[in-house]
């Protein structure tokens, strides 16, 4: 009985654990497509690297923001899905998670400047 309960509380602790990594990749991911997504096509050889290059321009340029918004729409989602799977959906519940969420919000922006850079240095190529 006790190794049962004992592997219980694993279970219980992990499950209570906030998804860091997987939310944080997701948002920043989001928020960097008009970028990535161009750049996977060219690696894939879907397009050629100057079309890819003149799209992920053009969609920087034009809606950058709509991509940071979206990608931090997804971010705040995923937190909020998080939070209320938990039942810690509340001021307490935010208290509680500020350093996850903190480290959430970390992982986001070093995603979106990760991706920027390289697609930045991807882009020299074309």
């Amino acid at each position: 009985m006790v190794e049962q309960t004992a592997q219980q509380r694993v279970g219980e602790t992990v499950r209570q654990r906030l998804p860091v990594w997987r939310t944080g990749l997701a948002g920043g991911l989001v928020g960097i497509l008009c970028c990535v997504g161009p750049t996977v096509l060219a690696l894939l050889g879907v397009v050629s690297a100057g079309t890819a290059f003149v799209w992920a321009t053009e969609l920087y340029d034009g809606y950058a923001w709509w991509f940071r918004l979206a990608g931090l729409a997804v971010l705040a989602l995923l937190v909020w899905l998080s939070l209320r799977r938990r039942d810690q959906c509340s001021v307490a519940g935010l208290r509680r998670w500020r350093w996850r969420l903190a480290g959430t919000l970390a992982v986001a922006v070093g995603t979106y400047v990760a991706l920027y850079a390289l697609t930045t240095w991807l882009g020299t190529f074309a």
